[in-house]
């Protein structure tokens, strides 16, 4: 399965009964491997789970820890970007310079990385020397 495959499917899962927005993502890891998610929302809206972060924890609970490409997919014209707090939360995990394409169902609208949606991004590095 490739990644827009594994976000697409992973879309048709959502849990959006609020919103209707049913967004799909996968990332692959350095080892080859997909993991994906889906937006999950809840009555205390917005209290819901981005698509990104389910990618993440399906990826961290089966011991992944290095990300090297993203697909996060919509019904939409224009293509979704990840959160803010997604993109800070795949900064964690990838390099700058991995490539996060954004798709719609019918495929790939636009191509980015991890930097360009997070210029700046607070790292491991910033604590360093700190008694965190």
């Amino acid at each position: 399965m490739n990644l827009f495959d594994a976000a697409l499917a992973a879309r048709e899962n959502a849990y959006a009964p609020y919103s209707k927005f049913k967004v799909g993502a996968a990332v692959r890891t350095a080892d080859g491997n997909i993991y994906s998610g889906c937006n999950v929302e809840n009555a205390a809206y917005p209290e819901g789970t981005c698509a990104e972060a389910g990618a993440l924890a399906a990826m961290a609970v089966a011991g992944g820890r290095k990300v090297v490409e993203v697909l996060v997919i919509a019904d939409t014209e224009d293509p979704i970007p990840p959160c803010g707090g997604c993109r800070q939360k795949l900064a964690e995990f990838a390099a700058g310079d991995v490539k996060v394409t954004l798709a719609g169902l019918q495929g790939p609208k636009a191509v980015t990385t991890v930097a360009a949606l997070l210029p700046g991004a607070f790292s491991q590095s910033h604590m360093e020397g700190s008694d965190v």
